[in-house]
């Protein structure tokens, strides 16, 4: 995926610009979600940029993490109804790639790869709930 990843890394933003620096998902079975998260982030070109035993973190090559998945025993509750995280792809192939590797790696579709016109004329996304809860999309939203 190096053009997929030139493509995301041209879009980066400078702190200052972004609203958001990063945000973080408790999970509990690291395991599992890391290799959710590999797989469907990795088929839009984003990689583990650190580990430990309780956290992964995922952004661009040689970059800092932007999201992370971190273990958290006891009790877990997903964000209700209303709440999910959308990823930027590089193309409508990379969100259709995101998709399937997201439903091998034991998502639940949500949502399958397509134009949503009712968010835009380019708005190509697709949509997974995660094997903890988590709804996620992968989306590209530009003239083909």
């Amino acid at each position: 995926m190096p053009d997929c990843v030139r493509q995301l890394s041209q879009i980066k933003r400078q702190p200052s610009e972004s609203m958001l620096h990063h945000i973080s998902f408790g999970v509990v079975d690291l395991e599992r979600a890391a290799r959710f998260y590999d797989a469907a982030l990795g088929s839009l070109g984003y990689v583990r940029v650190w580990a430990d035993l309780s956290a992964v973190g995922y952004g661009l090559p040689g970059g800092g993490d932007l999201f992370a998945i971190k273990l958290r025993a006891g009790a877990h509750q997903v964000p209700g109804a209303g709440f999910h995280l959308a990823f930027a792809a590089c193309s409508r192939e990379a969100v259709s790639a995101f998709h399937e590797a997201a439903l091998q790696a034991g998502g639940q579709d949500n949502g399958a790869p397509g134009l949503r016109p009712d968010y835009g004329p380019n708005y190509f996304a697709a949509f997974i709930i995660d094997p903890d809860g988590y709804h996620v999309e992968a989306v590209f939203n530009a003239p083909v």
